[in-house]
């Protein structure tokens, strides 16, 4: 329905008894021929990773798990107005990301695509993700590499000292006032644990100076649906092969760039998914960074709307 209703596609939801990897995986395949590209849901991590590399190197259409890549494109958007309604500077601030599952692992990819500089992943064992801004994004293809299970450097509590920005993909109720107010000041939470985020949204309002959730009946809401039904429009329009990394940081860009500049609040980073400027600024995006990537096989005829890079 969001993607008939939004961006004009018919799509099928398609359950499948399995959570066998290679079953799914092989199900995909054989399926694949009828659809123009494949939405990934609900399947938990660390399968949702084989699955969707396995997909996407053996299909010649877009394959995406939402689950990982809308939340972070849809974040990326959030904090990227978020820092200019703070003053601050993606490259400057410190960041923590609570919650290394399927959509946390995404959100820090997408980061450090973006050029986050300062980013501190922490799990249940504690601070897990950590080192240099380059060697970060040299594995970040796939940050498991990267993780210290057996060798965390700290607590939560230790990684937010000082930080500029929390994300928390995680559980409920983890933070407390005390360790907000130990964050830097004009802070940015984004509690998107559902149905509890992760501090109470009266708590969250009080103590950052811009605080968001995956809620709808609070401000702010990270809602997935800003950026799959526009990301496969545009992969679709120029008959992408793929969804890559620039076509994800260009859909983070053009759902950020929906509310204009000098309407940007701290309870207003990001745009309502009603908002009918959502979904073709997000297709034209992405179809002009398929494009510029080549893995664009449509190409653009005298009479195509615009695109804007």
């Amino acid at each position: 329905m969001l993607f008939k209703e939004l961006a004009g596609i018919d799509a099928w939801p398609i359950c499948l008894n399995s959570q066998d990897p290679d079953e799914i995986v092989r199900i995909v395949q054989g399926i694949s021929p009828g659809f123009g590209g494949i939405n990934l849901e609900d399947i938990s991590a660390p399968r949702c990773f084989e699955i969707e590399q396995k997909l996407k190197q053996s299909l010649d259409i877009p394959v995406m798990h939402d689950d990982q890549h809308g939340t972070a494109v849809v974040l990326l958007a959030a904090l990227t107005n978020a820092l200019k309604v703070t003053g601050k500077q993606l490259d400057q601030v410190r960041i923590v990301v609570n919650g290394l599952g399927a959509a946390g692992t995404a959100c820090c990819r997408i980061l450090l695509a973006a050029g986050a500089t300062h980013l501190l992943g922490c799990d249940k064992e504690g601070i897990i993700l950590y080192g240099e801004a380059e060697q970060l994004r040299a594995c970040r293809t796939d940050l498991r590499a990267c993780l210290t299970r057996d060798r965390p450097r700290g607590e939560l509590r230790d990684a937010l000292k000082g930080a500029d920005v929390f994300i928390g993909l995680s559980i409920g109720n983890v933070l407390t006032a005390e360790v907000l107010d130990s964050m830097a000041q004009d802070r940015i939470v984004f509690a998107l644990a559902n149905p509890d985020p992760e501090v109470s949204p009266e708590l969250g309002l009080s103590h950052a100076a811009i605080f968001a959730t995956g809620r709808s009946d609070y401000p702010n809401q990270i809602n997935n649906a800003l950026a799959f039904p526009g990301m496969f429009r545009g992969a679709l329009d120029v008959q992408a092969s793929e969804i890559n990394e620039t076509m994800k940081l260009a859909a983070a860009q053009a759902i950020a760039h929906v509310i204009p500049e000098g309407t940007l609040s701290e309870e207003y980073i990001i745009p309502s998914v009603f908002d009918k400027e959502v979904v073709p600024q997000v297709a034209r995006a992405v179809a002009a960074a398929a494009r510029a990537t080549g893995v664009a096989r449509r190409r653009a005829k005298p009479d195509d709307p615009a695109e804007v890079e």
